[in-house]
């Protein structure tokens, strides 16, 4: 039984993400359940399929910054639970921290993941684009995992500042841990 369901592939159409979005969500659902599968610790694998899936449908209505506040909205809207409208806004570089926040002009509160659930969508997110936009070669997503670190640091675009990219090393870092690589 696929934890990509077709009532929320058409929930998302249905909202206004299509196109390359809709196929990048589907992709880090993918890629995120595949990460949870390896751990070795009991997990919501609903809310790592739903999460990565409905993590960017405020980019059915923004590209910016904002488009996880307004996905949240969307989200909202639809009846989605509270727990994937976290996901939703959390995921902006990775989860900020209110100053973070404050700087870049978003609403002034924490944004941390605090779930692994949460840091597995994330880092399944990074991973995708890096093997979308042709960092790695696709037939060898693994190498996107174990070169990542280098990756982030080669290129700034998806690292973005130094505190993301502290943060994305560390999730990538806890998660090979869990994973026993």
């Amino acid at each position: 039984m696929s934890l990509i369901s077709d009532a929320d592939l058409e929930l998302l159409s249905k909202a206004g993400l299509k196109g390359q979005d809709l196929e990048h969500s589907v992709k880090v659902a993918q890629k995120a359940l595949e990460i949870a599968r390896r751990m070795p610790v009991r997990l919501d694998m609903e809310l790592v399929a739903r999460g990565a899936l409905f993590h960017d449908l405020g980019k059915a209505r923004t590209r910016a910054l904002e488009h996880g506040l307004v996905g949240a909205e969307l989200g909202r809207a639809l009846g989605l639970p509270e727990e994937l409208l976290q996901v939703m806004q959390k995921h902006i570089r990775g989860g900020l921290s209110p100053q973070e926040a404050q700087e870049l002009g978003l609403p002034v509160k924490d944004y941390a993941l605090r779930r692994l659930e949460e840091r597995i969508i994330i880092y399944a997110d990074r991973l995708v684009d890096i093997i979308t936009e042709g960092v790695v070669k696709l037939s060898s997503e693994a190498e996107a995992e174990q070169r990542f670190e280098e990756i982030l640091q080669a290129y700034p675009k998806y690292g973005k500042n130094p505190l993301t990219l502290q943060r994305y090393l560390c999730y990538h870092r806890e998660i090979q841990d869990l994973a026993g690589r």
